[in-house]
């Protein structure tokens, strides 16, 4: 037990992550990391997909895990502090990070809460990028929702905006969505399809029984040809087609 507790202190200030989608290149993770989490000291990997993101101080690393969610090239990453015996398998999520691009829209609902309105048919609105922020950039509004995995991916949403006639009139605004998540439809788990899932790997095969002939070594039963009982002549002696005996002695026959 004391030497579990002094190899822990060097992973004390670790955060274990993983992308819910294709793992990124490391190295392409690696300069993400240290981008935008300035208290980083070191990344490692695993060929299973983890990422281990040590940081130079417990408060940096609670500090990035607290901070999130995060998102590299539209993936979100999954972040959780280190524990001793901790498992490295991907836990089963139903919600997740997407960034969606909302085109038509109409100006008047060009603001935080029009566009927390629109993207609220999609998902939770958490917040838009600066761009759209800003209103620079008028061809379509980005907003990063919380998804529910189960439920339908609308391709399009109608919002009712008022006429000039004191009526309503019916908008349609497109939806983009900027990354979907793999879906399992099996084991319900998000990183990869039902075809790769892994209840789909044949279990292990089964011998076949072998039949293991024995021979009797009773007396041996009479032999039915055409409708004619032959009963075999007594092992120690037998006779030959012309009349002639001969006796089961050492492979010599009596004339």
């Amino acid at each position: 037990m004391e030497t579990i507790r002094n190899g822990s202190i060097k992973w004390k200030t670790t955060a274990v992550g993983y992308f819910l989608g294709k793992r990124p290149y490391f190295y392409h993770v690696k300069d993400f990391a240290f981008s935008a989490w300035p208290g980083l000291r070191e990344v490692k990997a695993t060929t299973n997909e983890f990422f281990f993101f040590q940081f130079k101080t417990v408060a940096y690393m609670e500090e990035a895990i607290e901070g999130g969610p995060w998102l590299f090239q539209g993936q979100p990453i999954v972040l959780q502090k280190w524990e001793p015996g901790m498992a490295m398998r991907k836990l089963k999520h139903t919600h997740v990070l997407v960034w969606i691009k909302l085109r038509h829209l109409p100006v008047e609902l060009w603001t935080e809460e029009g566009l927390s309105t629109v993207a609220s048919g999609i998902g939770k609105p958490l917040y838009m990028d600066a761009i759209t922020r800003a209103c620079t950039r008028l061809d379509f509004a980005r907003v990063c929702v919380m998804l529910d995995v189960s439920s339908k991916l609308h391709k399009h949403i109608i919002i009712m905006t008022p006429n000039e006639e004191g009526g309503e009139t019916p908008c349609k605004i497109d939806v983009k969505y900027e990354w979907i998540p793999s879906k399992c439809t099996r084991c319900m788990t998000l990183g990869h399809s039902a075809k790769d899932c892994a209840l789909n790997k044949p279990s292990k095969p089964i011998k076949p029984q072998v039949a293991v002939y024995v021979p009797k070594t009773g007396p041996e039963e009479p032999i039915t040809v055409h409708d004619q009982v032959i009963t075999p002549p007594p092992r120690g002696e037998e006779k030959h087609r012309d009349g002639r005996e001969w006796r089961w002695s050492e492979g010599k026959s009596k004339g």
